[in-house]
């Protein structure tokens, strides 16, 4: 069924692809990304994996007869912080998901 020992190069492959998304995956987890909202009052990091790690806010963003707003703020910079840390995630993984993405259907490697 492999010939010449293709199963085996196949095998070494996966493997190094396996061990390439694993090097990926913990560069992101210590990649750190931030977004503001509200014109940098409030400030939101993210780990490149979505982990939030700290919100920084502005004295001028506290109104203590307006709470909404700063939760609005908040709410506002920690999405951000995640849409960007899932684009760098995307970045990072995108060749890597791309080839075993296939794997139900293959291992997504070319002749596979």
């Amino acid at each position: 069924m492999f010939p010449g020992g293709d199963m085996q190069k196949l095998l070494q492959q996966a493997q190094q692809m396996q061990a390439d998304m694993m090097a990926a995956q913990s560069e992101l987890a210590k990649t750190e990304v931030s977004a503001s909202a509200g014109g940098g009052l409030v400030t939101a990091t993210v780990t490149g994996d979505g982990e939030l790690v700290r919100v920084k806010i502005d004295p001028k963003a506290v109104d203590p007869e307006d709470v909404e707003t700063l939760e609005d703020l908040i709410l506002a910079a920690v999405q951000a912080a995640n849409e960007d840390a899932k684009r760098l995630a995307a970045e990072k993984m995108g060749p890597l998901g791309d080839a075993l993405g296939g794997m139900s259907g293959g291992l997504g490697l070319p002749g596979m």
